[in-house]
């Protein structure tokens, strides 16, 4: 693995073995130097808590050096071309990890560095944050061979990577929304040449019922904040609240990547309630990431 830019470009082996490293980073937390004297260079293009934080907790406790870069510093593309940015800081740090909107920008960064670069979310794609959901479902004992996993809202970069994810593994993935709302069609298509098990669904009791795992993300990611009003009209049947959590298996888990808009794609009922392992979750964001960063530039 020369990046970490999609889960659609590795295989289930390479999965499995980033997951038990991740546990094996998590119980060993603190007592790694796994990347001492090194520094792993941060581009930001948009605002993040638990991106920017897990990112940096995870190089330090791994025993590099994390160096925080915004846009207002390269202006990719503008100021300077991608191709020559990512030259430009092979020379000076170890590895990269871009939080940007368009996807080109990660994988043209890629092809121009000499070094690692890690997709820290696209508005395509989102691994870092499915294989910490799936480090998660594991932990909870939810098998990635025969889970189904409901995911429910809007076919975004984080249902898009549980459709990467559902390529490599075998669990069975409902996408449960309205009409014209789905994951990206190459991505399915894609998933379902290798024998994908996915469902697209509209009829949100008929996605959850029977599921293992219900996922469910904001209605309205950033940079579609004008269709505010009318996503929320088009999703308000599709909010996770405890009659919907009824019509899953009793011991159903419920996933959130974060932030959420609490009473608009969950209640605070579901959130808080005993069902939930969203911050359990939001923890493996760390773990991860850094079993993504030790397996680039650890050896």
């Amino acid at each position: 693995m020369q990046d970490f830019i999609s889960i659609a470009d590795i295989d289930r082996g390479k999965m499995d073995e980033l997951l038990g490293l991740a546990a094996e980073l998590k119980r060993e937390s603190g007592q790694r130097n796994d990347l001492s004297g090194k520094t792993v260079a941060l581009i930001f293009h948009k605002p993040s808590l638990r991106t920017r934080v897990s990112f940096e907790v995870g190089v330090v406790e791994l025993g590099a050096h994390p160096m925080y870069v915004t846009d207002a510093e390269i202006k990719m593309g503008q100021r300077e071309s991608t191709h020559d940015i990512g030259k430009v800081l092979s020379r000076y740090v170890h590895g990269i990890m871009i939080r940007t909107f368009a996807h080109s920008n990660c994988t043209e960064l890629a092809a121009a560095a000499d070094i690692p670069v890690i997709n820290g979310l696209t508005d395509l794609n989102h691994p870092c944050q499915i294989m910490g959901d799936i480090l998660t479902c594991i932990e909870h004992g939810k098998s990635m061979d025969n889970s189904v996993i409901a995911f429910i809202g809007d076919g975004n970069n984080v249902a898009n990577s549980w459709v990467n994810a559902a390529g490599n593994m075998p669990f069975g993935l409902r996408i449960g929304g309205p009409s014209g709302y789905a994951p990206n069609e190459t991505l399915l298509e894609a998933a379902r040449a290798k024998g994908a098990n996915i469902k697209l669904i509209t009829d949100p009791v008929e996605a959850v019922t029977g599921a293992d795992v219900i996922y469910t993300d904001v209605w309205t990611s950033m940079g579609q904040e004008d269709d505010t009003a009318e996503r929320r009209r088009r999703f308000q049947p599709y909010q996770v609240n405890a009659d919907l959590v009824g019509h899953a298996k009793d011991d159903v888990i419920v996933l959130h990547c974060l932030p959420a808009h609490r009473g608009d794609e969950i209640t605070d009922e579901v959130m808080d309630g005993s069902h939930s392992v969203v911050f359990d979750q939001a923890e493996n964001r760390l773990h991860a990431q850094k079993a993504i960063m030790v397996d680039l530039m650890g050896k």
